[in-house]
Formats: C-alpha cells, sequence, structure tokens
C-alpha cells in the first residue's frame, strides 16, 4: 500500500484543522490596525471586535463576559489558574499549602503543580484513578476531610487527552464547595465534544483553548469567577483583569470565539459522528489484531466521542507511529518523548498499566474533517504495520 496523496489525519485530539468561518473571522481582522486598549477611532474598532468576541464566548461556555480571561492557549491559562489561585489562597492563609490533583492531568497541570512544589513548598497529592482513569471521588474526600483549612485548590481535567476519560466534574465540585475549596478543570479536550458549562458544572476556573475546536493556535481563555482570586503570572499593562498582561490578539480572538460559537452549536451532530467513526475503527481493528485492546471506560456516557486508544501488545507505540506515518496515515502515541527517549504513558501508569504495557499504545483521534475512508485506510494499514513493529522489537 502506497501511502495517499493528502495524509489520512488522525490526530485531532493535538491540534484540529480550522474551520473555515473562524479563518473568515481571523482573516476579516489581519489587516485592520488597532490595539484594543488605544482610545482612539482604531483602538476603539479593536476593543469592540474583542469585547463582541467575548460575549460570543461568555454565551457558548456558560459564564458572564467578564469572567473570561484571554490567555495564549491552554497551557498558560492552566497555569495561570493553577499559579495563581495557590498563590492567592495561600497569602490570605499561609496554611494553604496543599494542591489536589489526579495523576492522569496534562503536563500543562503536572509540570506548574510539580514547578510548585519544588520551589513554592507546596504539597501536592496526586489522586488515584481506578483502571478506566477515572478519579477516586472518595479519595479526595477523605484528603480534603482530613484538614481542608491547608487545601489550596483542587484541578481536576474535564476528559482525559489520551484515553478519553471523562472526569466526575460536578463529584469534585461538591466535595470541595463546603469547605471552600476551589476547583480547576482543564477542558481543552472536552470542548465542543461534549457538554461544557462554566455556571453549570460550578468550578471556579476553567481551561479552553483555540486549536481544538477549529480555532487559531496561539489562543485560548481561562474562564474564572470575579470573586476567585487569582495572583498574575505577567505583569504589565494588566489588560485582563490586571490578571493577564499583554496586548491582546484581536484577530486571533475573533478566529477563536467563531470557532467555540460553531463548535458549542454543532457538539450533538459533531459528538455522534465521531464516536461512530471512532466505533468502527476500534471494532475493526481489534477484529483483525485480536491481542488489540482498548482503554478507557467502555461506558460511552464516560469517555469522549472522539478518542480511541489502543494498546498492542508486543509493538513499541513508536515503531507503530513512525510505521503508519509512512504509509501516510497520522496519529499519536500516549507517551511523552524526553531527549529522544520514549517514556511509557503516565496515564497508563496511574491506571495500572505496567511499562511495557504503557509503551505500546496509539492513540487516533477524530475531528470534524474525518470520514469513513480514514478509518478504511487505518484498518487496511494496520495488520501488517503490526507485524513490522513486533519483528523489529524482537530483533531489537
Amino acid at each position: 500500500m502506497s501511502a495517499p496523496s493528502e495524509p489520512v489525519y488522525l490526530d485531532h485530539a493535538a491540534t484540529t484543522p480550522m474551520a473555515p468561518v473562524a479563518v473568515e473571522a481571523m482573516t476579516r481582522q489581519l489587516a485592520a490596525v488597532g490595539n484594543a486598549n488605544s482610545l482612539h477611532a482604531s483602538g476603539r474598532r479593536a476593543r469592540r471586535v474583542v469585547e463582541e468576541s467575548r460575549e460570543t464566548l461568555a454565551q457558548a461556555l456558560d459564564c458572564r463576559p467578564a469572567e473570561i480571561v484571554f490567555t495564549s492557549g491552554g497551557t498558560e491559562a492552566d497555569n495561570l489558574a493553577v499559579k495563581g489561585i495557590f498563590w492567592a489562597r495561600r497569602a490570605a492563609d499561609p496554611r494553604r499549602v496543599r494542591v489536589l490533583t489526579t495523576a492522569v492531568e496534562h503536563h500543562a497541570v503536572l509540570d506548574p503543580v510539580m514547578w510548585l512544589a519544588e520551589h513554592q513548598g507546596a504539597e501536592v497529592e496526586l489522586l488515584p484513578v481506578d483502571r478506566t482513569g477515572r478519579l477516586d471521588v472518595d479519595a479526595l474526600r477523605a484528603s480534603i476531610e482530613r484538614d481542608p483549612e491547608s487545601v489550596a485548590l483542587v484541578s481536576v481535567m474535564w476528559g482525559n487527552n489520551e484515553v478519553g476519560t471523562l472526569q466526575p466534574v460536578e463529584e469534585v465540585v461538591a466535595v470541595a464547595r463546603p469547605h471552600g475549596v476551589p476547583v480547576h478543570s482543564d477542558a481543552v479536550q472536552a470542548l465542543g465534544s461534549v457538554p461544557v458549562g462554566f455556571a453549570a458544572s460550578g468550578v471556579d476556573a476553567l481551561t479552553v483553548t483555540g486549536h481544538k475546536v477549529g480555532g487559531p493556535y496561539g489562543v485560548g481563555a481561562l474562564v474564572c469567577r470575579r470573586e476567585t482570586d487569582v495572583q498574575p503570572l505577567v505583569h504589565g499593562g494588566g489588560q485582563e483583569r490586571d490578571v493577564r498582561s499583554g496586548t491582546l490578539d484581536t484577530p486571533a480572538i475573533a478566529g477563536f470565539a467563531a470557532a467555540v460559537e460553531l463548535a458549542v452549536k454543532q457538539r450533538t451532530e459533531h459528538g455522534q459522528h465521531v464516536a461512530d467513526l471512532r466505533d468502527d475503527l476500534v471494532r475493526r481493528v481489534c477484529a483483525a489484531v485480536p491481542e488489540a485492546h482498548p482503554h478507557g471506560p467502555d461506558d460511552p456516557g464516560l469517555r469522549l466521542p472522539h478518542v480511541a486508544h489502543l494498546g498492542f501488545p508486543g509493538c513499541e507505540g513508536d515503531s507503530l507511529l513512525m510505521l503508519l506515518d509512512a504509509r501516510g496515515i497520522e496519529c499519536s502515541t500516549g507517551s511523552a518523548c524526553s531527549a529522544g527517549v520514549a517514556q511509557p504513558s503516565h496515564v497508563l501508569l496511574a491506571m495500572g498499566c505496567d511499562e511495557e504495557a504503557a509503551r505500546h499504545s496509539l492513540r487516533f483521534s477524530f475531528g470534524h474533517t474525518s470520514t469513513r475512508a480514514d478509518v478504511d485506510a487505518v484498518v487496511e494499514a494496520i495488520v501488517p504495520v503490526v507485524e513490522r513493529a513486533r519483528a523489529a522489537k524482537r530483533v531489537g
């Protein structure tokens, strides 16, 4: 099988192509001059675009416009929430040094949490998950109730970026709220795929980004309740509520708002479309490679509809990825790569997999451009690719 002229792109959880409506909204602003914080006519025009985009986002995210703090993306928003809330809570009460999160968070949360532990005296507790990657709420409850006055914040992602597990966010809030503990959730993977409502969820801070939902790179937001104190990471002009400084990227914000509005509007139809493709891929790949097995919950109500995470015993995930890439099929592994050395997935390790199992997986993720032909291409390629990967491992 020769590689197709156009790649079969199944890595939408990493980034998804921009939606035409977002491209149009962004390009409409690219040639216009004006800093949204300038007082002259050009500045006021840019400010109007920003504030109209903020209102569009607020409606889509079930929040107030004033609760949206624009950032450069999900990583900055996660850092702002984790560090900013920790600093503010500890400043108000030096006893508040504990940060509770799960062992399956994205590194945009785990790394700043560990930085706080190493450099700021935070006491980090990585809460356990079950074999599907879902938080043990009883463990969270026990941890908070042991000493609620010492907890600075809880951060639990909405949906896992590797295996697709949905977390019990509302249960987390129900446990934390009686003790006055703020809850942050990274909803980067969930937005546009499952219902995500800021007010309804009860969380105090919520991370979203543009490029996962058909918007541009380099723009996102932290949705944060006005009563939640957050110390800034970056000081300067204080453009966003004095919480985040920096000249606002008006074209990107316009594209971001257009993409989120469309993604939320089409969520039900889109979710069914990608879930059908995902289920078809899992069924057919597991039939073709009997040893293959999916990770994550069996219950479709407990997982993101667009993510399929499959283990292939006897293979290295990196080998599978490169062999598929040579055939024009683009996906990802569940493991990180550091200094050129593949690392086992921290998510799979937390779910109870051994190191071998945490290295032999692939993630296929679907988006608005995905088709049945993409699934067909994977099914056609998977048997020879697995055979070559196993042979390479035996030789190695």
